[in-house]
């Protein structure tokens, strides 16, 4: 039976409840949630190109039956995902009924509380006592279980060919392991009204692709009426979205991102801090909502379903019920965020993803890897998108097959299915970062105390500190550099 721990916040909305107590300096004692770097400052990144978040494998699924297994075994299961994608549950416990029948396996699900994810697993694992399958979200967020420790590779308990099939993206690897397999899309873009461009004169099939076409746009949006951009950055994550779309721009790999985040790049150097003088540029022009920085992420997101507003940020599961409530997929288009960098990022399409990984403590690793591999068979990979409208990261999901919404569809193609997308680069700030940085740095340019030059200053100054806190942490991320591009 599945026990449910709480369901509200998104999965960074918990940072701004459990900021104080995350631990080293940023993170919390067993640490929560994004964070840590090492000792000494890594060497600075080279032009190496940009890593894909998703290279499309072989077209076949990860699994095509269950391996014969030991019977009679009772595994335990950590998740999380109903309050993103409504409906997985039933899905899940669906699999799980199924994997049972066929296996004579027990696996026993419990529904995790957004803001325990990732400290009740560590805690669990702390104490010798983790469950055998857990729910990980990407980057850092499941890294410094990693590290810790705590997590096994999936490499040597599935066949590489089936993990890299599930496109866990680049952000799942460390020292050229695995220790994820992807689950469903939460790919992070922008939507855009095209009755509103329309009615501005803009052609709703051709969304603005550089700076100067943005500016155009908004001019024209606002002269007819509408709010241009809408958003919340009351509780923080749109700061961290605007992040990753906008100082990707600048980078040539995530490597470049790590380097920042332990101070061998410097956020002073104002191709690293250009994205906030965007975001200056955009706010002083009256181009994004007044009250943003008063309302929250998914309020700020209604705007654009209730027709307020012509352009949004989301991820992948929020665009189907965002279409829904303007009336029609029809009405929507997915763009990336326009582009002004120079870097080998720049203009490409962001993968992200949720996914399972096992438990180094498992004594049924067999069996949980059994599990992983079932749910990516063709059945349960259709049934995913059949039952609960999400869209699944195999390489073998035939979207063509399956989807007939446009939006939907233009979504699966472009960033989800793409090899050309990149991975999402904010899952590797470290938690310090994301509440004396980003979150301040983004309400504070909004409020029109900072400029992108100051908000680089205070990265800077937060970055300083964390190193020097953190002389651990910053050895493990200048490592997993070398996966991300050096």
């Amino acid at each position: 039976m599945t026990t449910e721990k709480n369901r509200r916040l998104n999965r960074r909305g918990f940072l701004k409840i459990a900021g104080a107590g995350l631990a080293t300096a940023g993170l919390a004692p067993l640490i929560q949630s994004c964070a840590t770097p090492a000792t000494p400052a890594a060497p600075a990144a080279t032009q190496a190109a940009a890593v894909p978040a998703a290279t499309q494998a072989a077209v076949v699924p990860a699994a095509t039956a269950v391996p014969k297994l030991p019977t009679g075994q009772n595994l335990k299961m950590w998740w999380w995902g109903e309050t993103e994608a409504p409906g997985v549950e039933g899905w899940l416990k669906e699999s799980l009924a199924k994997f049972k029948e066929q296996t004579g396996n027990t696996i026993e699900p419990t529904l995790q509380d957004t803001t325990v994810v990732v400290s009740e697993f560590q805690t669990a694992a702390a104490a010798k006592n983790a469950p055998d399958l857990q729910f990980l979200w990407n980057g850092i967020y499941h890294m410094e279980s990693v590290w810790l420790g705590y997590l096994d590779a999936m490499n040597g308990l599935i066949p590489d060919a089936e993990i890299k099939a599930t496109n866990p993206t680049p952000l799942s690897t460390y020292q050229a392991k695995t220790y994820r397999m992807g689950w469903y899309s939460c790919a992070v873009m922008y939507l855009y009204n095209k009755e509103i461009f329309s009615k501005a004169g803009l052609n709703p099939d051709t969304p603005p692709q550089t700076w100067e076409e943005l500016l155009s746009a908004c001019d024209k949006i606002k002269t007819a009426g509408s709010i241009p951009i809408v958003g919340g950055l009351k509780d923080g994550p749109w700061g961290e979205w605007y992040m990753g779309h906008g100082l990707g721009q600048n980078l040539d790999s995530p490597a470049d991102a790590i380097n920042l985040f332990i101070g061998s790049l410097d956020w002073r150097d104002p191709r690293y801090y250009e994205h906030w003088s965007k975001l200056a540029e955009l706010w002083k022009a009256g181009f994004i909502n007044d009250d943003m920085n008063s309302i929250d992420l998914y309020p700020g997101i209604d705007m654009f379903g209730a027709g307020k507003g012509a352009m949004t940020a989301v991820v992948a599961p929020l665009a189907a019920s965002q279409a829904k409530a303007l009336g029609s997929s029809d009405k929507v288009g997915a763009m990336v965020f326009p582009v002004f960098g120079k870097g080998k990022m720049a203009g490409k399409k962001i993968a992200d993803c949720q996914g399972f990984g096992i438990s180094s403590q498992s004594k049924n690793k067999e069996v949980a890897a059994a599990l992983l591999q079932y749910f990516h068979t063709p059945e349960r990979v259709n049934a995913l998108w059949n039952q609960v409208h999400c869209l699944p990261t195999d390489s073998s999901f035939d979207v063509e097959a399956n989807v007939k919404d446009p939006l939907l569809k233009q979504i699966w193609k472009g960033w989800v299915g793409s090899p050309d997308a990149v991975a999402y680069i904010s899952n590797l700030m470290p938690t310090l970062f994301w509440t004396d940085a980003m979150f301040v740095n983004s309400q504070k340019i909004i409020s029109g105390e900072y400029t992108g030059e100051q908000a680089g200053q205070n990265a800077y100054d937060v970055t300083k500190k964390w190193v020097e806190q953190n002389p651990d942490e910053v050895q493990k991320y200048t490592i997993w550099a070398k996966d991300l591009g050096l």
